[in-house]
């Protein structure tokens, strides 16, 4: 038998039992996997639950414009039903979500405005304020508000609380899943309370949301809010969608823990699912003590993965914000943009060496002929010696170069690379798979000690009394101002 449309398939997720993360877990945990809804997230049930009740209630005509504020699933879900039901998509979203979310969004036909994420919610240039803009100069047009539109938890009190208590055969004690706009906590715990008022919900949140010190003061303390890069859950206001009084516990989560158990579910679970999800797992390791042999847990994996394959799943990002260990020469190299080496050959001039550190912002470039790397030069180094001969700007590299810089192993040990950096020498090299040079500077070797030893670099022997860092005024800069005005007391730093 067939479906009369892709709106059918929404729902009835599979509840999926798991093994290795929860292994020192006494109680039994379930996944609720809802990236197998058609648009890869839960936010399908309530979408098309707005829009059904929006044309319900006439408030959504036909040839009308859908316009929604969305971190993105909740617009697919949208854009979905505006496919199936003929209408137009406008979706406003924050510039912390993922590309791919956007990507996605205009794939289904929507127009997607991009908006700043770190404002206020009142300020006009929000994703929230836009949106509301919007719905007043476009005539036709319903703005579906999944914060404060009650439909969104009405469709997992219909859809989700009944499935989980049917699924688990009424045996389910703890829900826990993260908190939102609050329709997918609110909405399940609902209706899961209203079988069995035993059963406990744990809303997992994150740090730089509000949420947590409403539930447990009933403050909306803006102090509370700052910045955080997690998607798709945490709040800096209170959506009218949450009823506290269902919720039992709020716990919080880093930015940090929520992506690396996201990176773990995919690994050692097979799941391969969104930044929530990870969230939502973490949250429940966090409070794991709270459980007991004969618990049934069931966890809400959001969406899938595939919305965040250039953050979460990327090294890179996650090196360049902390979530990784740089451990090793070539942790450090993947972890910055990949931009080749670059070299000066011995016959080019020291002032086409000064440009090529300004152009490339570097302070130290290897010298290179046809048989490698036979020397360097640096920013400190030509700084000097033009200081003291302002006509060396037009002599050969080769009559300047300092010694090469040492060459490692590619898996060498980021503590290796402290000792062999000093003041007399600023890097080292390695060579890659391939064969190809790549350089790690001091300023390399900072900031991935600030990752592997954060709050306690001083005492780390990373730190020794020969490594020195100079923090002045660009010396490339120094240089290029030297060179044209070639009196040494004409000079004056940039204040």
């Amino acid at each position: 038998m067939w479906l009369n449309n892709i709106l059918e398939t929404i729902g009835n997720t599979p509840l999926i039992k798991l093994n290795k993360i929860t292994k020192d877990i006494p109680a039994t945990v379930l996944a609720k996997v809802e990236y197998f809804n058609p648009g890869n997230s839960i936010k399908d049930r309530m979408a098309l639950k707005m829009v059904e009740v929006a044309e319900k209630e006439g408030r959504l005509k036909p040839g009308g414009t859908i316009i929604e504020c969305t971190s993105g699933n909740t617009g697919m879900g949208l854009a979905l039903a505006a496919c199936v039901k003929g209408y137009k998509c406008i979706f406003t979203t924050t510039d912390k979500q993922s590309k791919e979310k956007s990507d996605i969004l205009k794939a289904v036909g929507a127009e997607v405005i991009v908006c700043p994420t770190n404002v206020e919610p009142d300020d006009p240039r929000s994703y929230y304020s836009v949106a509301k803009r919007l719905e007043k100069e476009i005539p036709n047009s319903y703005l579906c508000n999944q914060y404060d539109n009650l439909a969104n938890r009405l469709a997992h009190y219909e859809t989700t609380g009944p499935e989980i208590w049917k699924q688990t055969e009424g045996k389910i004690t703890h829900l826990v899943c993260t908190a939102g706009t609050g329709g997918t906590v609110t909405g399940t715990a609902m209706y899961l309370k209203e079988v069995n008022p035993a059963i406990q919900v744990w809303a997992i949140d994150v740090f730089g949301s509000l949420l947590t010190k409403y539930f447990r003061t009933g403050e909306v303390d803006m102090h509370e809010v700052h910045p955080y890069i997690s998607e798709g859950f945490g709040e800096d206001f209170v959506p009218d969608n949450y009823d506290m009084h269902v919720i039992d516990y709020f716990e919080q989560v880093t930015d940090r823990d929520g992506a690396i158990m996201a990176r773990r579910l995919a690994r050692e679970e097979g799941l391969f699912c969104g930044y929530s999800a990870g969230s939502c797992m973490q949250g429940l390791m966090q409070l794991k003590d709270r459980l007991t042999k004969d618990d049934i847990v069931v966890c809400i994996l959001h969406d899938h993965g595939s919305r965040y394959v250039a953050k979460i799943y990327n090294d890179q990002w996650m090196m360049e914000r902390g979530f990784l260990e740089v451990k090793t020469f070539k942790d450090i190299v993947n972890a910055r943009t990949g931009k080749k080496l670059v070299t000066i050959a011995p016959a080019q001039t020291v002032s086409q060496a000064v440009e090529l550190m300004k152009e490339n912002d570097i302070e130290q470039i290897p010298v290179a002929n046809g048989n490698g790397i036979i020397g360097a030069v640096s920013e400190s180094g030509l700084f000097q010696k033009i200081f003291n001969n302002p006509e060396i700007k037009n002599t050969t590299v080769e009559s300047v170069m300092e010694p090469a810089y040492p060459v490692v192993a590619f898996d060498t040990p980021v503590e290796r690379l402290g000792n062999l950096i000093n003041k007399e020498n600023g890097a080292v090299l390695s060579r890659d798979e391939k064969g190809d040079y790549h350089i790690v500077t001091k300023y390399d070797i900072i900031q991935a000690a600030l990752q592997l030893y954060p709050g306690n670099c001083k005492s780390h022997s990373l730190f020794h009394p020969h490594f020195t860092v100079e923090i002045s005024i660009n010396a490339a800069e120094k240089i290029t101002r030297f060179l044209t005005n070639s009196n040494p007391e004409n000079f004056q730093p940039k204040k």
